[in-house]
């Protein structure tokens, strides 16, 4: 078991995020099994859940005449619009069957207000309104956090560099987490993370 002070993030692996899921990246279902071994060696583990309700502004059903991935300016900055996801109480925005829930102390939801999406586990994505992950950590006094799921390049990329930005020492383990990598977005977060100072581990 590692230090008290040492988390466990497991971000957004939902079944629209594998394999048959309205999202689905690529080999997404292979990260289950390891990160359930993997959770084990932490006293602290939290799961995030993307948690959209229907008609989310970040669908791009929810605008006329836009296509998937296309992006759009919102109030808060430019926005890619994704096909529907993880719709709120839907059997897409549940968690991979196969993930264990056992040790899991927290669950964080987020993108559920419908005005904002919300890739990072710790803000929306106006990088102001946050989801409370910071406050839970800091009360377990949790001083260092590793973070695995889905997609690598995005939900788990934005909640690094905000862990990293907010003081936390941040660990990414690359092998337990997989990308969408659209138009090179997976070379940006990698760069982008090393540039937070976020450790990227592959074992």
């Amino acid at each position: 078991m590692r230090p008290a002070n040492e988390a466990l993030i497991v971000i957004d692996v939902q079944n629209d995020f594998c394999p048959g899921g309205a999202l689905a990246v690529e080999d997404g279902d292979k990260v289950v099994q390891p990160i359930n071994t993997f959770m084990d060696e932490f006293p602290v583990v939290v799961l995030s859940q993307d948690w959209h309700p229907a008609g989310h502004g970040s669908f791009a059903s929810s605008h006329t005449d836009k296509a998937p991935f296309g992006v759009i300016n919102m109030p808060y900055g430019p926005q890619v619009l994704w096909p529907d996801h993880c719709v709120q109480g839907t059997e897409g925005a549940a968690f991979h069957p196969g993930l264990r829930l056992d040790r899991t102390q927290m669950i964080v939801r987020k993108g559920f207000r419908p005005e904002i999406d919300s890739y990072s586990a710790f803000f929306e994505n106006d990088y102001k309104t946050p989801t409370g992950l910071q406050g839970y950590l800091r009360d377990r006094g949790v001083g260092k956090v590793t973070l695995v799921g889905l997609a690598l390049d995005f939900c788990v990329n934005f909640s690094a560099v905000d862990a990293a930005k907010l003081g936390f020492e941040v660990a990414v383990r690359k092998d337990l987490s997989r990308a969408i990598d659209l138009d090179g977005s997976l070379d940006a977060a990698l760069k982008g993370m090393r540039e937070a100072g976020v450790e990227l581990v592959t074992l």
